[in-house]
C-alpha cells in the first residue's frame, strides 16, 4: 500500500506507539513529508472505527482525499471519503473521513460522544484557524469526559509544537525531519519604495524568475483581485500557462491549476491556500510577495475588515519550501533582506482577529465555555459583543441558549444571515448565499440589488449593466441558495431590504441632512458611500458589507429599505423618547421629543414643557461640561468667599466636607439641584446664585464654625464690615487707615488665631503699608507713615497718638 518512500515514514512506528499508549500526540513535520497522506493510512489498521481529518480548507480536503484513495486503488468515497460544504463523498465502507473544519464542530455539537469514530487528527494545525481551534476543544473535552479510548493527533508543518503538546496534557511530540530538496533564496538588492505598485513589481519579479530558471513558477498573492491584475499585465509578455488559484474558484479550474503542466511553462498564481497540504506538480520556483490578507474584527464597531498585512516569518518559510518539494528550487522574496527581521515570527490566531459570533452561538450550544483548552484564549471584549449581538438576534436569553438559537447553529450560516433565513424563509436563501459569499460583481456599486437581479437572471442583467460578472461565482451562489432553501421554513415573501435588516438590526442606517451621501447607523456608529452611485439619496438602508473604518464606515453593499418595511418588521423596537439634554454647541438645554429605533432618529418634535427634575439634570449635564471646558463652577461674590473660607479650614485640619470641583460636581446631585430648574442657557449657568445651595452642601453646624472661626468679614471699629479676602497664604483685608484709629489689639482669625494681613490704604485709597502687627505699627512705621502723608492729604487726621484718636473716613472742615 505504501510503496513510494516519504520522509514521514521515518516516524510512523513512534507515532502509532504514542497514540496507542497514551491516545494523543503532537506531529511535527515539514511541507512535502507526506504527513496528510500517510499518516491516516499508517494508522488505520490500529483502529476499529473511522478516522476523521480535519482540513482547513475544500480544496485540500478533495486533494487529500483523492490521493490517499488513488494509493488504495479505489475511487474516492470507498474507504477514503471527503465531507465538505455543500458536497459528501461517503459510504457505509468509509475508514477515513476528511472534513473541513466547520463539519467537526458540527459532529461532535449533534453527537458528543463521536460514535463510531476512534481518531481525530488535525491537519496543518498551524494555520490556527477559529474551527480548528474550536473543533480541538471540543474534542479534547469530550474526550475526558465520555471518551477517553479516542485518538487525538494534531499535525502540523510550522507551527511551535511545545505549547500544542502541554495543553492536551504534555502528549508525545513527534518530530519528522523531513526530506526537502535545497531551496536557494534570492531577495531584492534594496527595499520596494512606498509608492511602488505591488501588482507591476510582481509581474517584474515574476517575468525575471521566469528568465533565470526552469520549470513550473508559484506565485504568492493576498488575494483574488491582485491575481487577476497580475494575470493581466503577464498575459502579453509571458508564453507561459498562468494559471489563477483561489477558494472561491469552481473545483474543476483549481483542478487545472494542480494538474501538470502540457507543454507550455506552468505559471500558478495563488493566494495563502497554496502554502500547505498541496503539492503542486512541477513546481520549482517560488516568487512571495510578502504579502497575506486577514479578517480583522473590531468589537466596538461591530465590523470586520480585511486588511493586507506583511507575511509572518512561519508563511514565508512555507512559501519558499513549495520551491523544493519536487527537485531543487529557488525563492524569490519581493523584499530585502534586511527586512526580514522586521516580520512577525507567526500570523496571529484567527480566535484573536475574528468575529466571534459564531463561536459564541457554538459555546452556548455546548452548554460552557468553563474549562475548555484554547490555546488562544478568545478576547473577553469580542466574545462579550458577539454574545449581545446573539441576544439581539435572539439567540441568547440571559446567556443561555434559546430553541431559536438552536435552530441558528444547525445552519451553515453566520448567526446573522441563520436568523434571517429563519425568520424570512425559504425567499431569503438566495440572498443568504450572496451575503455569504464574495461579490460575484466586479467594480458594480454597492447596491446589492444589482447583484440579486444578477443572480436572478445573468443574461438580462447583462444586456443592461456594463460590470464584469464572476460567472462562476454566480452559479456556485446559486447552487448554495438552493440549498439553503431546502433547510429554511416557509414564510410569506418579504423585500430584500427587510430581508437584510432582519440579519444587521444594528446596520439600518438613515440619511443625514446635507448632501452628503452619509448615514447613521441604528448601532450608534457613521457610514458614507461615494456621491452618485444609486443608493446615494436613498433615506433608508441596510449596510450589509462596511470596510470597517472606525470613523465612519465605507459601504462597500447595502439594499434600500422602505419606511413601511422598516416600521413592520422594527415596531416593537420603535418607541418616542423624550429627550432633555444640554447641547455644547447651542449653548442651551434642547428638549425634544423623538421617534428613535436604536440611534435612529425617525421623527423629532419640540417637547414644550419638560419636568423640572428633567431641566435641572440637564443643567447639571451643562455645568459639568462647562468645568470640562476648563471654565469651573460659577462661584462668585459671597459664594466664592464662602468657598475660599472652607478651603482654607480644611487646609488647617478642620472637618470641612471637600469644596473642590470635582467633589462638588461629585455631589452635585444632593446640593445643586434646587437651583438649577430655572437655568436655560449657558449665562443662567454662570450667573447662578451658589450662596445658600453651597451653605446646603457644608452643612448648617460647619457654616455656623466657619462664622466663628474664619468670618467672611471684618468689622471695623466703625462698624463697617469690610470682606476679608482667603486666595492668599495669609488672609487679608483692605481698608483706610485713619479708620483703624483707636484700635490697641491685631485682628486674628482660625482656631490658631492667625493674624489677618492689614493693607493700609490712604485717604486716596493707594496703599500705604501693610502690617500683621497692629500695636507695632502704631509703635513704630506710623511716625514715618504720618509724616508723609501729611503733606500729601492735609485735610485729613494724622494725630500723633493713633490710639487716642477717634476712627474716622471723613476730612476735617475747611479752614481748620
Amino acid at each position: 500500500m505504501l510503496n513510494d518512500s516519504l520522509p514521514i515514514d521515518d516516524c510512523l512506528h513512534d507515532l502509532g506507539q504514542a497514540l496507542r499508549r497514551q491516545g494523543r500526540a503532537v506531529l511535527q513535520a515539514p511541507p512535502g513529508a507526506g504527513k496528510t497522506t500517510r499518516v491516516p493510512l499508517a494508522l488505520l489498521p490500529d483502529v476499529q472505527g473511522r478516522i476523521l481529518m480535519l482540513e482547513p480548507r475544500r480544496l485540500a480536503a478533495r486533494a487529500a482525499a483523492e490521493r490517499m484513495a488513488q494509493t488504495l486503488g479505489e475511487a474516492v468515497g470507498q474507504r477514503v471519503g471527503y465531507r465538505i460544504r455543500g458536497e459528501s463523498r461517503v459510504s457505509s465502507q468509509t475508514r477515513i473521513e476528511v472534513v473541513t473544519e466547520g463539519i467537526l464542530t458540527r459532529m461532535i455539537q449533534s453527537d458528543p460522544e463521536l460514535s463510531g469514530v476512534s481518531a481525530v487528527i488535525f491537519d496543518e494545525f498551524h494555520e490556527r484557524s477559529l474551527n480548528a481551534d474550536l473543533g480541538l476543544a471540543l474534542v479534547l473535552e469530550a474526550r475526558a469526559a465520555l471518551r477517553p479510548d479516542l485518538w487525538v493527533l494534531v499535525m502540523s508543518a510550522t507551527l511551535d509544537a511545545g505549547p500544542v503538546a502541554a495543553l492536551m496534557g504534555d502528549a508525545p511530540l513527534i518530530t519528522s525531519d523531513g526530506r526537502a530538496f535545497p531551496v536557494e533564496t534570492r531577495w531584492l538588492p534594496r527595499p520596494l519604495p512606498a509608492a511602488a505598485r505591488l501588482e507591476r513589481e510582481v509581474a517584474a519579479l515574476v517575468q525575471q524568475a521566469i528568465a533565470e530558471t526552469d520549470g513550473g513558477v508559484l506565485v504568492f498573492l493576498p488575494g483574488e483581485g491582485e491575481i487577476r491584475r497580475v494575470a493581466a499585465q503577464l498575459g502579453p509578455l509571458v508564453s507561459c500557462d498562468v494559471q489563477p488559484l483561489y477558494g472561491a474558484m469552481d473545483f474543476r479550474a483549481q483542478r487545472a491549476a494542480l494538474a501538470p503542466s502540457r507543454g507550455l511553462r506552468k505559471v500558478v498564481l495563488a493566494t495563502s491556500i497554496a502554502e500547505t497540504s498541496l503539492t503542486i506538480p512541477d513546481i520549482r520556483v517560488v516568487v512571495d510577495a510578502g504579502r497575506a490578507r486577514r479578517a480583522r474584527f473590531d468589537p466596538g464597531s461591530g465590523m470586520s475588515r480585511l486588511v493586507t498585512e506583511r507575511v509572518s516569518r512561519a508563511e514565508a518559510e512555507q512559501r519558499r519550501g513549495r520551491a523544493g518539494r519536487v527537485a531543487p528550487g529557488i525563492c524569490y522574496r519581493l523584499w530585502a533582506k534586511a527586512e526580514e527581521g522586521a516580520l512577525p515570527a507567526f500570523p496571529p490566531p484567527e480566535i484573536a482577529t475574528a468575529d466571534l459570533a459564531g463561536l459564541a452561538l457554538d459555546l452556548a450550544l455546548w452548554g460552557s465555555d468553563e474549562g475548555l483548552a484554547f490555546l488562544t484564549p478568545p478576547p473577553a471584549g469580542a466574545l462579550a459583543e458577539a454574545r449581545a449581538l446573539l441576544t439581539n438576534l435572539g439567540a441568547l436569553h440571559q446567556g443561555r441558549i434559546t430553541d431559536h438559537g438552536r435552530a441558528m447553529a444547525a445552519l451553515p450560516l453566520h448567526p446573522r444571515l441563520a436568523h434571517m433565513l429563519l425568520g424570512a424563509g425559504r425567499a431569503a436563501a438566495p440572498l443568504a448565499a450572496l451575503m455569504a459569499d464574495r461579490d460575484p460583481l466586479i467594480g458594480a456599486p454597492p447596491d446589492l440589488s444589482l447583484r440579486l437581479q444578477a443572480l436572478e437572471n445573468i443574461s438580462s442583467y447583462a444586456d443592461r449593466h456594463p460590470w464584469a460578472v464572476n460567472r462562476d461565482a454566480l452559479e456556485r451562489i446559486r447552487a448554495e441558495g438552493r440549498r439553503l432553501a431546502r433547510m429554511a421554513p416557509d414564510r410569506p415573501a418579504l423585500s430584500p431590504g427587510a430581508m437584510a435588516a432582519m440579519a444587521y438590526p444594528d446596520r439600518i442606517g438613515l440619511r443625514r441632512k446635507g448632501e452628503a451621501p452619509r448615514w447613521v447607523l441604528s448601532g450608534g456608529k457613521g457610514a458614507t458611500m461615494a456621491p452618485g452611485t444609486p443608493l446615494a439619496g436613498a433615506r433608508l438602508l441596510v449596510a450589509t458589507d462596511l470596510d470597517g473604518d472606525a470613523r465612519e464606515a465605507g459601504i462597500r453593499q447595502a439594499v434600500a429599505l422602505t419606511e413601511g418595511d422598516l416600521r413592520a418588521l422594527c415596531a416593537d423596537r420603535i418607541a418616542w423618547l423624550e429627550i432633555c439634554d444640554w447641547s455644547r454647541r447651542e449653548g442651551r438645554i434642547v428638549a425634544r421629543r423623538q421617534e428613535r429605533l436604536g440611534a435612529l432618529v425617525l421623527e423629532d418634535r419640540i417637547w414644550p414643557d419638560p419636568p423640572p427634575e428633567a431641566m435641572a439634570a440637564a443643567a447639571l449635564e451643562g455645568l459639568r461640561d462647562e468645568v470640562r471646558q476648563g471654565n469651573g463652577l460659577p462661584f462668585n461674590g459671597a459664594a466664592a468667599r464662602l468657598r475660599k473660607r472652607a478651603l482654607s479650614a480644611a487646609e488647617a485640619g478642620e472637618d470641612v466636607p471637600p469644596a473642590d470641583d470635582a467633589s462638588l460636581l461629585e455631589a452635585a446631585a444632593d446640593w445643586l439641584m434646587p437651583a438649577l430648574p430655572s437655568v436655560r442657557t449657558r449665562a443662567d449657568l454662570r450667573a447662578l446664585d451658589l450662596l445658600e445651595p453651597f451653605r446646603l452642601y457644608l452643612g448648617w453646624e460647619v457654616c455656623a464654625r466657619l462664622d466663628a472661626l474664619y468670618p467672611s468679614h471684618f468689622t471695623t471699629p466703625l462698624g463697617r464690615r469690610i470682606p476679608i479676602d482667603y486666595d492668599g497664604d495669609t488672609p487679608q483685608v483692605e481698608l483706610r487707615l485713619q479708620e483703624l484709629f483707636g484700635q490697641a489689639t491685631h485682628p486674628v482669625v482660625g482656631p490658631g488665631r492667625t493674624p489677618l494681613k492689614l493693607s493700609l490704604l490712604s485717604p486716596g485709597g493707594k496703599p500705604i503699608a501693610v502690617t500683621s502687627d497692629l500695636p507695632g505699627f502704631w509703635q513704630g512705621s506710623y511716625t514715618d507713615v504720618r509724616k508723609d502723608m501729611r503733606g500729601r492729604y492735609p485735610r485729613h487726621p494724622w494725630p500723633e497718638d493713633p490710639l487716642q484718636a477717634d476712627p474716622t473716613l471723613r476730612a476735617k472742615p475747611r479752614g481748620t
